[in-house]
């Protein structure tokens, strides 16, 4: 089921991504919306998360041909940590995801997009960031976070969402989303195949929202 709806013939492409999970209450009714349109994404997990319980939702996402990303071991402030910390991070949560999908992460998205030289210095993966509608703030409506993504979106954005627990508003919102963006012409694509139709080898230094990026951090 690898590339779903892979953008094939569409002028603007996004990738529609999500952190904090995978969890197995909202993990699940995203990629059910997913699947509903015949669209992939992709899942920025925290090491913490992926144990046992977690597990078969893992496989689910990544049977669907959706991505899943690197999002720490413990979402803390890693601009605070040393540089044998940052990899320790770093490599315990790739080595996790893969031990669940068989696939090494591709990209990292470092939590509350704060970065600094130590970390871009013992980072191998990629870093991204992406345009946000502060999901996870439970005061924001569903209608407001997907019009807040839908006024700001264009062609090779990376669209921050959030499947942490309890986020139903997101989940809700993405039924807005998704078609919208579908009758603008957009395609979705996981974060890896935006770059690559894009023809972008990503840099290190660029903290990506939008895989036509050329500003350093």
């Amino acid at each position: 089921m690898k590339g779903r709806n892979y953008a094939a013939g569409r002028e603007k492409i996004a990738a529609l991504t999500f952190d904090d999970g995978p969890n197995t209450s909202i993990t699940p009714l995203v990629l059910e919306k997913l699947l509903k349109y015949n669209i992939i994404g992709s899942f920025f997990a925290v090491g913490s998360n992926i144990n046992s319980e977690s597990e078969q939702i893992m496989k689910n996402v990544f049977r669907a041909g959706c991505e899943i990303g690197n999002h720490s071991f413990a979402h803390a402030d890693m601009t605070k940590l040393t540089a044998e910390e940052i990899k320790k991070d770093i490599a315990e949560t790739s080595r996790r995801i893969a031990a669940f999908t068989g696939s090494f992460p591709a990209f990292f998205r470092p939590p509350y997009i704060a970065v600094n030289d130590i970390m871009f210095e013992n980072t191998d993966l990629p870093f991204i960031a992406g345009i946000g509608a502060n999901d996870w703030e439970s005061e924001v409506s569903a209608e407001e976070r997907a019009r807040l993504i839908l006024d700001q979106v264009k062609d090779g954005d990376i669209i921050l969402l959030h499947d942490m627990e309890n986020n139903y508003a997101t989940v809700e919102a993405l039924d807005i989303i998704i078609p919208e963006m579908l009758g603008r012409g957009f395609g979705f694509a996981t974060v890896s195949q935006l770059f690559e139709a894009k023809g972008i080898q990503p840099r290190r230094g660029i903290v990506y929202s939008n895989a036509l990026q050329t500003s350093i951090y």
